[in-house]
């Protein structure tokens, strides 16, 4: 019996001897840890948001401008409602002035700017998204200026007069241009609505174009900041000229430097688009406006 059970018995201590497989050496790690996922609005699981800045104007009330550290505006609320619907992006809202801003898309070194003008002649190194709201420009002259003769034709019956306007927009028209070059008219830059304005109350222009909220509401503002110095000149519209569109502009000057690029040009009309449906662009532009700032 022992000789036949002999083999079974060394087969068991074989048995005995081989490793485990809960002791099975480990795999390997990963060589790069995964992205921690993020929770969308929605609750589904995306993963790490892309950063973005955009920039946008400093000084260019109601509709973008800066104060006290802080961008606010109707287009700043807009896009920052636009992109909370986005949530594969952080966006990051940056003020600047104008001027350096447009420098910093034409250089590729900045991905988006607002809000400009469609202007694709003088800004070739721009692209556009869709439109995102109309601003009605016009012309407030000061009450001399109004009362020296009729002001109903632009540009022909402003002949001879100052126009203020904000540097680095383009917005008063092909005839306004030539009738500049032409030297029967003269286009007068400053920084700012606010500047502009103060300007035209003082005499030192004689017309201001720009749009019709904007110039309501910064007057508002410095009647109410006791702003207008005594013996200020009174100012009124005197014409109202075509509306222009107002866009969130993208640099096409990149190089691939922003290889999301065009991800997000979709995706942010598309929220644009629902967003004019819905009614929360008006509704945004309604809700500034009575309580601006």
């Amino acid at each position: 019996m022992r000789a036949a059970l002999a083999p079974l018995a060394m087969l068991a201590m074989l048995a005995m001897l081989a490793p485990s497989p809960a002791r099975a050496a480990p795999a390997p790690a990963p060589a790069f840890a995964p992205l921690t996922p993020l929770a969308s609005a929605d609750g589904s699981v995306a993963s790490a948001q892309i950063a973005v800045t955009i920039y946008g104007d400093d000084g260019y009330p109601p509709y973008s401008y800066l104060e006290n550290g802080e961008m606010k505006g109707i287009y700043t609320n807009i896009i920052h409602a636009a992109v909370k619907r986005m949530p594969e992006y952080r966006v990051s809202l940056q003020a600047i002035p104008w001027k350096r801003g447009l420098v910093k898309l034409e250089t590729g070194e900045g991905f988006a700017l607002y809000p400009p003008y469609l202007r694709p002649a003088e800004r070739p190194y721009m692209d556009y998204s869709d439109s995102i709201l109309a601003e009605q420009l016009v012309v407030y002259c000061s009450q001399p200026v109004i009362e020296r003769r009729p002001r109903k034709v632009w540009p022909d019956d402003y002949a001879g007069l100052r126009i203020g306007l904000n540097a680095g927009f383009l917005s008063g028209g092909k005839q306004f241009d030539q009738a500049v070059r032409d030297g029967q008219l003269s286009a007068v830059p400053a920084r700012s609505s606010r500047t502009n304005l103060l300007k035209l109350m003082k005499g030192r222009i004689d017309c201001f174009l720009n749009d019709r909220s904007s110039i309501v509401w910064e007057l508002g503002r410095i009647h109410h900041e006791g702003l207008a110095e005594a013996g200020a000149l009174a100012v009124a519209e005197t014409i109202a000229l075509s509306a222009e569109q107002g866009y969130l502009g993208y640099t096409n000057r990149d190089a691939g430097r922003f290889p999301y690029k065009q991800d997000f040009i979709r995706k942010f009309n598309a929220v644009i688009k629902e967003m004019k449906q819905d009614g929360e662009i008006r509704n945004t532009i309604e809700h500034f406006l009575r309580a601006p700032g």
